[in-house]
């Protein structure tokens, strides 16, 4: 059987073709349409059912309705799939705490980001991580040649963070700071102050704000001091949370997401 299948609610900044997958789509503004046989059809519901990009709901609409079976083995498929994410770290004899498992970046998106700031900045940039956990993207800033001060609340977490530098060796490159983000940010300065505030595992899938990440009040204080600021958000942050801000929608690595929204990366000029 052939659905006429129509999704709503994609904001120009993300990438349709990547996150529709294959089909004669149609797109116009911010909803796309396409003709697709069942099982086609049953993924797409699958994998954007109760999902926001950048506080937009994505809407998907089946006419005729897909069967009950079918959005049944689309969502175990769906569920199956998530299990080849992204890596996380690639090298043997990393230390990852539970919080720290769930917040890493993986390493090629880490890495992917990092090559992006050096190039940008005109070579490779000074940066402040305001909470830089087991150290994912710290190093990954590090290996891009940048001078990074790496700041982290979690004693034992900084402690693994180092652990890990040595092992990517580029700890020469880091300074490690066990401080209070919040109270030490304020009194420093970098070409760059990069934030991925922690979600947790239960973070909301339908639409998070700038009020639930304290981490973001360091936004006020950053002018004068930085030349930029980077936040890694989740995809479903409000990005109207943040007038004047620059949002990309970064998508996984791995074949179980690579048609999945990972993070957002959104840039300001403070």
């Amino acid at each position: 059987m052939i659905h006429n299948v129509y999704v709503h609610g994609m904001l120009p900044w993300v990438d349709w073709r990547r996150l529709l997958g294959p089909g004669d789509w149609v797109h116009e503004g911010q909803s796309a349409h396409a003709a697709l046989p069942t099982h086609a059809a049953a993924d797409v519901d699958a994998r954007l059912r109760n999902v926001a990009i950048g506080g937009s709901p994505v809407v998907v609409e089946c006419r005729p309705v897909l069967p009950r079976a079918a959005i049944r083995a689309a969502r175990t498929t769906d569920a199956r799939r998530r299990r080849e994410a992204s890596v996380g770290f690639t090298r043997p004899g990393v230390r990852l705490d539970a919080e720290g498992r769930i917040s890493l970046t993986p390493e090629g998106l880490a890495d992917e980001l990092a090559a992006r700031l050096a190039s940008r900045e005109g070579g490779p940039p000074t940066i402040v991580d305001a909470g830089c956990g087991a150290g994912g993207n710290s190093i990954a800033f590090a290996r891009a040649g940048c001078t990074v001060t790496a700041i982290e609340a979690d004693a034992a977490r900084l402690a693994d963070a180092r652990h890990n530098a040595r092992l990517y060796g580029v700890a020469d490159r880091i300074q490690f700071v066990h401080a209070d983000a919040l109270q030490r940010v304020p009194h420093l300065g970098a070409d760059v102050l990069f934030i991925d505030p922690p979600w947790g595992a239960d973070w909301s899938r339908s639409g998070m704000g700038a009020a639930e990440f304290p981490l973001l009040g360091l936004l006020a204080t950053a002018s004068g001091r930085y030349g930029r600021v980077v936040l890694k958000l989740p995809p479903s942050f409000r990005v109207s949370d943040l007038p004047g801000a620059q949002a990309e929608a970064v998508f996984g690595l791995g074949a179980g997401d690579a048609r999945r929204v990972k993070f957002l990366v959104v840039q300001l000029r403070p």
